[in-house]
């Protein structure tokens, strides 16, 4: 099925993720087990709880794998590749509608006028 397309980080994903899925569901099994024989739950087997490390494992193994590259912690290897004048410089900060477009120019120009006029 799809599983042919699946590249070994995804499968390694997969396969822990249903490696973990068994192990919840032996643990369930093994609680009612132990209340239809009436005994102590004293804790879970040692097959269910290294079956669950290792779906653990294998499941951290496959995220890992399919992050890909992880990108530096330092600040500084980013900004090294950039200059002083770019650092600070978004397009996501700017902001072009703003109550600012509404003004009107000929108060100000007639303003302007008058402050000269004065002079």
């Amino acid at each position: 099925m799809y599983v042919a397309m699946l590249s070994p980080a995804h499968f390694a994903c997969l396969l822990g993720l249903i490696i973990t899925a068994h192990a919840a569901y032996s643990s369930t099994q093994h609680r009612s087990y132990l209340r239809l024989t009436e005994q102590e739950f004293s804790g879970l087997p040692v097959d269910i709880s290294l079956q669950c490390l290792l779906g653990l494992l294998v499941t951290c193994v496959g995220v890992c794998s399919v992050a890909g590259t992880f990108k530096d912690i330092r600040i500084y290897s980013e900004l090294e590749k950039k200059s002083f004048e770019t650092v600070f410089n978004h397009s996501s900060f700017q902001c072009f509608s703003h109550r600012g477009r509404f003004i009107d120019t000929s108060v100000w120009s007639r303003h302007e006028l008058n402050t000269q006029d004065s002079l």
